[in-house]
């Protein structure tokens, strides 16, 4: 047997430079538990934005930034940051991934074109929205129907923090409204809840592989009942620098209107986001939540929200009874007959909480009803402002807490609502907002928060002085302060209809925690 020494130091910079933010800056709680440990900027990051929208009255805008702050890369050089379209992989009778269930192959699974499917090559290769400096955001449009998927990353002082947002109007027809999405990272499992296969509705997951080998993904549908999709969801391929979509509803023959869905890539990576339709609600992209947690936090829901619904898992092998809390601006109050929510073991339960908020901004906090009980669940919601045929959804899924810095790109001069939520009694937030330069200029400005525990607090986020064009905020708990979870509103109206979109802003897993030098890592070979 042989024995060789590694430095630890050397594997922590290696493992941030190859696989960036989302691999190696695992949240930590705000506790640097490691002696000696210091914390330093990734130095490359991935994002994928899946293909925007097929209508022919959409638009669609991106806007990339990276906050300031970060060295330059080992070489002296500020980095790159940029995406380049993906190719498609669809039916060739209907647009769909998925399984081909007449033949038993995969829709999308041969990248070479087999008779159930057909790879469709980006019209181009040039980037998108390349950022040339942090600090500054830039902008680019498209009203392509086709408008491809997009794969890139960033590196060095661009790559922490990095950030993309795709934002789509769309003005007429069964996907109107204001879709909304900050671009993902790649990852190996995803979790919607509040997906649905019912009739009224058309819910896709766009798989997006940004490597360089294949990649096979299951899908796994959680309905009221338990699984829901069987051998249907399984073995989906997914090629090269390429995206899958997949109809939901060809999964499974039982039409369900508030299911769960599981993406588990089994080998590979991809990036995933499910866009959601509805005939009398319009359409928005529902964001993967944070990973099933004892306890979940939904910030942002907005104070004319006409209507609300709660989707839940219990993805595990054991029930859990959650308390059910709704954080306002002067505390946590308990909803009117909902005390507790009890979720059965890998079966998706859905409650209506109406008018939820009456008229006051508000979030949602789920804690176990017994506080030793640490039964992993995941949650969103559906949120619905407008009333009969100018109704509008957006989803809000559980997030992150902010520990080091979040950011929201494609903010503009009005429309903007920031939400900042202090779930814990006692624990005051304190954070630092800042509004960036703006993409054709101004000057940034930065305004600092309170939240006492047990509130949430909605807010116009500052304005850059000067703006010109769209602008980025950056959100920072100072030191000593308590948790903080965040979301963005975006409202444009349109032609009556109060759209709007929400965007969850977890933290940006822009640093990880590399041990010091003396820390040696023994690693046995044969």
């Amino acid at each position: 047997m042989k024995r060789t020494m590694m430095s630890l130091t050397g594997v922590a910079v290696a493992l941030a430079a190859v696989t960036g933010v989302a691999a190696v800056a695992a949240p930590d709680g705000g506790h640097e538990t490691t002696r000696g440990s210091s914390r330093l900027p990734v130095q490359r990051s991935a994002l994928l934005c899946p293909a925007p929208t097929s209508s022919e009255v959409g638009e669609t805008a991106y806007t990339a930034f990276a906050p300031q702050g970060a060295a330059a890369g080992e070489d002296g050089k500020k980095g790159t940051a940029e995406l380049r379209p993906a190719g498609t992989v669809r039916d060739a009778a209907d647009g769909a991934g998925g399984k081909d269930k007449s033949k038993g192959k995969d829709k999308g699974g041969d990248a070479g074109g087999s008779a159930a499917s057909r790879t469709v090559p980006p019209r181009d290769s040039k980037p998108v929205v390349p950022l040339q400096k942090a600090g500054t955001p830039v902008t680019a449009t498209t009203e392509r129907p086709d408008a491809p998927a997009l794969v890139g990353s960033a590196d060095g002082a661009l790559a922490p923090g990095w950030t993309v947002q795709q934002t789509t109007s769309v003005a007429a027809g069964a996907g109107r409204g204001l879709l909304g999405l900050s671009c993902t990272a790649p990852d190996t499992t995803f979790w919607f809840p509040g997906v649905s296969t019912a009739k009224d509705r058309h819910d896709y997951v766009h798989l997006t592989n940004p490597d360089a080998t294949p990649a096979v993904v299951d899908l796994e549908l959680h309905g009221k009942d338990g699984s829901l999709a069987g051998s249907a969801g399984e073995d989906i391929s997914v090629p090269p620098h390429t995206t899958v979509p997949v109809l939901l509803s060809t999964l499974t023959a039982t039409p369900t209107t508030n299911a769960s869905l599981h993406v588990v890539a089994r080998e590979g990576r991809v990036g995933a986001a499910v866009q959601a339709s509805d005939g009398k609600l319009g359409s928005d992209w529902l964001p993967p939540a944070a990973d099933p947690s004892p306890g979940v936090v939904l910030p942002g829901i907005p104070k004319d929200a006409t209507s609300v619904r709660l989707v839940a898992l219990s993805p595990g092998e054991s029930d859990a009874d959650l308390k059910v809390q709704l954080a306002t601006p002067t505390g946590l109050i308990t909803p009117a007959g909902l005390e507790t929510l009890h979720l059965k073991s890998g079966m998706t339960t859905a409650v209506d909480l109406k008018d939820l908020t009456k008229g006051e901004a508000g979030s949602l906090v789920l804690t176990p009803a017994d506080g030793d009980t640490k039964t992993p669940v995941t949650a969103a919601l559906r949120v619905t402002r407008g009333k009969g045929a100018k109704q509008e959804m957006a989803f809000i899924p559980a997030t992150r807490p902010v520990e080091k810095r979040a950011g929201a790109a494609d903010n503009r001069a009005g429309g903007s609502t920031l939400s900042l939520v202090a779930p814990e009694k006692g624990k005051d937030a304190k954070v630092k907002v800042t509004a960036s330069a703006g993409s054709g200029g101004g000057t940034p400005v930065t305004k600092s928060y309170t939240v006492k525990g047990g509130t949430s607090l909605d807010v116009q986020p500052p304005r850059p002085q000067g703006l010109k064009g769209t602008y980025a905020l950056t959100v920072e708990p100072e030191p000593g302060s308590g948790p903080v979870y965040a979301s963005r509103m975006l409202a444009r109206p349109q032609g009556g209809v109060p759209a709007f979109t929400v965007q969850p802003l977890p933290d940006d897993r822009g640093s990880v925690l590399v041990p010091a030098a003396g820390q040696d890592l023994s690693v046995l070979t044969n």
